[in-house]
């Protein structure tokens, strides 16, 4: 379970990128690619490997203040989501 304090990363042979021919983040890896939505997009945006996972939400929060306090699930969802897909790494 991914808690607040935890630090998030891209997962080792993953990298987060903007793929301009598909106008979207995707994540690239040894087996292929996934194209994310907006949301995730912005939420790997963020998971650098120096941001918790409750200073990720606080700067969503701040950039979408129309999002309000369901952000916050919104990323714990999210999260994971992507860890059980073995996109992210956790400290």
């Amino acid at each position: 379970m991914i808690e607040n304090h935890h630090i998030i990363n891209i997962a080792p042979l993953h990298r987060f990128q903007w793929e301009e021919a598909q106008q979207c983040f995707v994540i690239l890896y040894p087996e292929g690619m996934v194209q994310l939505n907006p949301t995730a997009g912005e939420i790997l945006r963020r998971c650098d490997g120096q941001r918790c996972v409750t200073d990720i939400v606080r700067d969503l929060q701040n950039t979408f203040p129309e999002g309000g306090n369901a952000i916050a699930a919104d990323v714990s969802d999210f999260l994971e989501a992507a860890q059980e897909h073995g996109w992210i790494s956790i400290k």
